[in-house]
């Protein structure tokens, strides 16, 4: 097959299909203009990929609200290998395509099962997927095969789209522009398509008109009569490709452009189905003749325009009565068994008006829809079902239901377009406070920022006289939103504010499981850290028992959080762990990228900066699957913690000025302590000391992040900056005196010997360790017996300085913390003692994702428990594990546990 013009787009196809035949996967987004030769590129890989399977999908754009129907294009010729899916792979793909009835399954565990799919289906030959005019997918499609184009790896597949423009889902994948023409490359493509003489200016104007664009090459011709083109009479107005077809289509017979309407209108690729119509709108199948004659259609079923700028020129050119005729002759001729949703849309676009029974009908294809976890068609049928309600409480009640189900599809911008539709009608007071929380959560879930804890406070309050229970369940969405803006918030939504209005909320009808997170962080926050502790530790101690998995999800990443404010390792640890196993069992993936974050600082406090690492790239890839807001907050712990300056400084600026954007305030914090860490192991005292006192200028900060006044006492008092460690350890004393745990009794321990004379520091300095020894807390440990050594040191008492010092950089050296080892090599050579020089562990050769796979296969997962874990493919897995074998000299996974620690 020969292109005109395309020898660059056709190699690096041609290298495309190279790398898919050696074992290799490939992504690749082609975009320009409409008739500028994206589809022929399509059609040039199908001629090229001899040896390989091929898959196709096309968006049409009367389907775009029809749950999966793009996806059900592409997987209908390989869904013979679901069977050799995982079960939960299977369910979730028998429920999408409605061959099994189940629990409406998660966006991304069928984005997975897609992925296993085309995976299981190269295993044979490599598999070639071409998705044509993606802008016209269907959401739920579009949104899965994006996520299926990110996460290809090792399987011999390939995905090439076509599309205008390159829209948020495909941001971020490899893409190349499609451009027009040459004139040289338009003239010779020109004259392979005349059949008679052409005069020189019309051929200049034919050039210049088409700008390029091949199909306007093609197209433009074909209304010129052998005298325009021969004679050099001019072109009247070609103007564009459509406006061509346009014309063509008004030339045609009025039954023929009934019958293309038709055709149009319902491009489901069921002959039978149009042939129904066309006999009740009385059209006889015999005027496709004309249609081909014209050049306009090759034939009547789905796709046999000549090109999908035809099928919307006929679409658009149409009047709106014509439009809703053929309508109501295809939903007539439509099986409201076999194909209700069909149906309803099909009524839906032939209403003239409101219409209380097709609005009913809608209602009930977005329950089937969202049964198949098809939120975003779901959100679809309720919004056209809005505008065809007629009593206005029903009209308010389906835009708010559409609302919500956009807001967990992500369709952010739509939840704003209902909200506003919401809002013109006259709300109860119940529909009212529904929209606010609605909003409230909006804004959260955008930004996370300043406006959120406002919005929810007033949801909250709006809810007391209506469901006390979801009054306070609210209230506890509202603190956890100012815990994230903190002094970024509105002064009307700051964590004070919030806290207070919490504790004056109404009493709850019964004992439920938040009320003691609510009441325990409300009284922290309002009447200092003492008084929430007692209820705190009991809302942790009873946390889960008679809880369903849905209310513990809602409640975890609160009670982590609370572990983590009260020092409490176990549980925070454990906490931790509940909150990543709920939300993989449960299939809410983007709660799992908070759960992740949070356990990668256990692991970071514990020591474990690789499983900290792997944590944070996990995190990572849940967000880039899900397009998740969740700051990587991890990745500037681990930099912090290992002594990586120049990555760490890179992080703390971005960090800060991406919170100062989202107006998540507590970014600012945690890029503060992160830098206090960072000046500490490095010695720099005096910065450590100036960037931790920022965070006790706004008390909501260092209440919610309570590791910072450790930073600040250590800089504080080795910078000579008294008053302010002294300010620190007051805050550590509170703590202390109030928790009791012995993470934060040897933290405060440390801090107070710092500022203690002689005869105190050395007691406060053997407590400091003496709790932490033989525990997790490997990090505290290590810097207790630093600044021990230092001092031992400089009261001249170096045999037990070198103890102290050695021990203290051996842990360091073992954990990869470089800066602190450095630290504590200096002060061991100052002592008069050596330090054993580190071995560079082979695992250190590894790339973050070979690490990440190789400590889970260690750990007993079974390739395809990893590619769920890391949304990629099981066979992806095995190739990395085989990179993984090869680096580290073994041949299998047993011997994985005598190389990774």
């Amino acid at each position: 097959m020969e292109l005109t013009g395309r020898r660059a787009e056709c190699g690096v196809l041609d290298q495309l299909i190279g790398a898919v035949r050696a074992g290799e996967s490939r992504a690749l987004v082609l975009h320009g203009e409409a008739g500028v030769g994206k589809t022929a590129l399509l059609e040039y890989v199908a001629a090229r990929a001899d040896g390989c399977r091929l898959a196709r999908a096309s968006g049409v754009q009367s389907e775009m609200e029809l749950p999966f129907a793009g996806l059900h294009q592409l997987c209908a010729p390989v869904l013979d290998g679901v069977d050799r899916l995982p079960p939960p792979q299977q369910d979730a793909l028998r429920v999408v395509f409605g061959l099994s009835q189940g629990s409406p399954p998660d966006l991304f565990l069928i984005g997975l099962a897609v992925l296993s799919l085309l995976s299981e289906a190269a295993a044979r030959r490599p598999l070639v997927c071409l998705i044509d005019d993606q802008q016209w997918l269907d959401r739920s499609s579009a949104q899965i095969l994006a996520f299926v184009a990110r996460r290809i790896g090792a399987e011999s597949v390939a995905l090439i789209f076509a599309t205008r423009k390159i829209g948020d889902l495909l941001d971020g994948v490899p893409e190349f522009a499609i451009g027009g023409l040459n004139d040289a490359d338009a003239r010779t493509l020109l004259n392979a398509v005349l059949s008679g003489p052409i005069d020189q200016q019309v051929r200049d104007q034919i050039v210049a008109d088409a700008h390029g664009n091949p199909l306007a090459l093609l197209e433009l011709p074909r209304g010129l009569t052998p005298a325009q083109l021969a004679g050099g009479f001019g072109l009247p107005g070609a103007g564009t490709v459509e406006e061509t077809f346009v014309r063509r289509i008004a030339a045609v017979p009025p039954e023929t452009r009934r019958l293309l309407l038709l055709a149009a209108a319902d491009p489901s690729g069921d002959e039978i189905l149009v042939r129904r119509a066309a006999a009740q709108l009385g059209i006889n199948l015999d005027a496709v003749v004309a249609a081909r004659e014209a050049g306009l259609t090759e034939g009547v079923p789905r796709r046999r325009f000549r090109h999908p700028l035809v099928r919307s020129a006929v679409y658009r050119s149409a009047s709106e009565e014509d439009r809703r005729q053929v309508h109501a002759a295809l939903a007539d001729a439509t099986d409201p068994r076999t194909d209700p949703d069909r149906r309803a849309w099909h009524r839906a676009q032939a209403a003239a008006g409101p219409d209380p029974e097709i609005a009913d009908e809608l209602e009930r294809s977005a329950g089937r829809a969202r049964a198949r976890g098809g939120l975003s068609a779901a959100a679809a049928f309720l919004h056209r079902a809005v505008t065809l309600t007629v009593d206005p409480a029903q009209r308010a009640e389906r835009a708010l239901a559409a609302a919500q189900i956009e807001l967990q599809s992500g369709g952010f911008p739509a939840t704003a377009e209902l909200l506003e539709l919401a809002d013109r009608e006259p709300l109860t007071e119940r529909q009212r406070a529904r929209a606010d929380l609605i909003r409230a959560q909006l804004a959260f879930a955008t930004s996370r920022g300043s406006d959120a804890p406002q919005l929810m406070l007033q949801a909250a309050k709006r809810l007391e006289p209506i469901d006390v229970d979801l009054a306070r369940a609210t209230y506890l969405d509202a603190i956890s939103a100012a815990t994230f803006a903190t002094r970024l918030a509105t002064p009307a939504g700051d964590l004070s504010a919030v806290a207070r209005a919490a504790a004056a909320a109404p009493r709850p009808s019964g004992p439920r499981p938040g009320d003691l997170l609510l009441d325990g962080t409300a009284a922290a926050f309002t009447d200092g850290y003492a008084a929430g502790v007692p209820t705190l530790r009991k809302a942790l101690a009873e946390f889960g028992a008679g809880m369903s998995m849905e209310q513990e999800l809602q409640l975890l990443w609160m009670a982590t959080t609370t572990a983590m404010r009260l020092w409490d390792v176990d549980r925070w640890q454990w906490l931790s762990d509940r909150h990543i196993q709920l939300a993989r069992e449960v299939g809410v993936v983007n709660d799992l990228a908070l759960a992740l974050a949070g356990r990668a600082y256990v692991a970071l406090f514990t020591g474990d900066l690789v499983t900290a690492a792997a944590l944070t790239a996990e995190a990572e890839s849940v967000n880039e699957v899900t397009g998740g807001n969740v700051t990587p907050y991890g990745l500037l712990g681990v930099a912090a913690f290992s002594g990586n300056r120049f990555e760490t400084e890179r992080l703390v600026a971005a960090t800060a000025r991406d919170a100062i954007e989202r107006g998540e305030g507590i970014g600012l914090t945690i890029a503060g302590w992160a830098a206090a860490v960072l000046d500490n192991s490095l010695g720099r005292y005096q910065d450590a000391a100036v960037t931790a006192a920022r965070g006790f200028e706004h008390p909501g900060d260092h209440a919610v992040y309570v590791w910072t006044p450790a930073e600040l006492a250590e800089g504080g008092a080795r910078s000579g900056q008294i008053d302010a460690a002294e300010q620190a350890c007051r805050r550590l004393d509170e703590m202390a005196d109030a928790g009791g745990t012995d993470w934060i009794l040897s933290v405060r321990a440390r801090s107070r010997a710092l500022l203690t004379g002689a005869g105190e520091a050395e007691a406060l300095y053997r407590e400091a360790i003496r709790r932490l020894d033989g525990t997790a807390l490997r990090v505290d440990l290590a810097r207790a017996q630093l600044v021990y050594g230092e001092w031992l040191r400089r009261e001249r008492r170096r045999l037990e300085a070198r103890e102290q010092l050695r021990a203290a950089h051996t842990s360091f050296e073992s954990m990869g913390m470089t800066a602190f080892a450095e630290r504590a090599r200096r002060e061991l050579k100052a002592a008069g003692g050596t330090a054993r020089k580190r071995v560079v562990p082979a695992q250190s050769e590894l790339t973050a994702q070979e690490a990440q796979i190789a400590r889970m296969a260690r750990d007993g997962l079974s390739n395809p428990e990893i590619a769920t874990r890391l949304f990629i493919s099981a066979r992806t897995v095995q190739y990395h594990l085989r990179k993984v074998f090869t680096k580290l000299g073994i041949t299998s996974r047993s011997q994985l546990t005598q190389v990774l620690p």
